[in-house]
């Protein structure tokens, strides 16, 4: 029960956002500071994970190519399939649950504790939309950050592949154009609009909503992290589930 009123308690806040706008010449400024942020400040980790776990996925799959019957070229298609399918979308958001959904948590929770917030309702503005939508609207670009990824994985798996002397640069160029389905981008980019609205609104409710002191704010932080990643693994089921299926 305490589930379904937290759940029906997050839907009231998303029309809550997107009522009584605020200035446009104000929110103008807010979305370009969380897209720096939000975004931006989020591109060293996405590129260091991606490229070295692409390294790693090709280092695998070809430690595993034990049968000399099995082509070469199966290495770069592993590469491909792997770093599009779940890593760069999936994996990437389950990590940025942490770094982007903790700092949205601690920041609006932290203005909660200050009555920042009700100062800003005092002066007749809608805080949801005030802090919420710049959010919201500065993820938008977070697809921009997971191609960044799905070409640093492959970039790490064809380095990891070809430098490390487990296949030639023919077979794993091979391998990575063979069978190509441009459905898996489409289904990639889908989830990830989707997960990027997860990742924006998840913690900007556990932080919005908490009571307390300075230490229910590391809480919450912890809270919306498990939250935020269990709800982009139960979309990530199903999507896959209608879409691929």
């Amino acid at each position: 029960m305490f589930y379904l009123q937290q759940i029906g308690a997050y839907f009231l806040m998303i029309k809550e956002v997107f009522n009584r706008m605020t200035k446009t010449s104000v929110l103008r400024k807010l979305i370009l500071k969380e897209i720096d942020d939000l975004v931006i400040n989020s591109l060293g980790i996405v590129a260091f994970i991606s490229f070295f776990i692409g390294a790693v996925v090709a280092i695998q799959t070809a430690l595993n190519l034990t049968n000399p019957l099995i082509p070469r070229e199966l290495i770069g298609f592993a590469s491909r399939q792997s770093v599009i399918l779940e890593f760069s979308p999936t994996f990437i958001s389950v990590i940025m649950a942490g770094k982007v959904g903790s700092f949205i948590t601690s920041s609006i929770g932290t203005m909660r504790v200050t009555e920042q917030i009700d100062a800003l309702e005092v002066m007749g503005i809608n805080s949801l939309n005030y802090l919420v939508f710049p959010k919201i609207i500065a993820m938008l670009l977070y697809p921009f950050l997971i191609a960044i990824s799905m070409f640093l994985g492959i970039l790490g798996g064809y380095v990891a592949g070809v430098y490390g002397g487990f296949v030639t640069n023919d077979e794993f160029i091979a391998g990575l154009t063979d069978d190509f389905t441009p459905f898996h981008l489409v289904y990639s980019f889908l989830k990830t609009f989707i997960f990027a609205f997860l990742l924006a609104t998840i913690p900007s409710f556990h932080g919005f909503y908490m009571k307390g002191g300075a230490l229910e704010v590391g809480k919450a932080s912890t809270t919306s992290f498990v939250w935020t990643t269990v709800a982009v693994i139960m979309v990530n089921y199903i999507i896959t589930q209608i879409l691929l299926s």
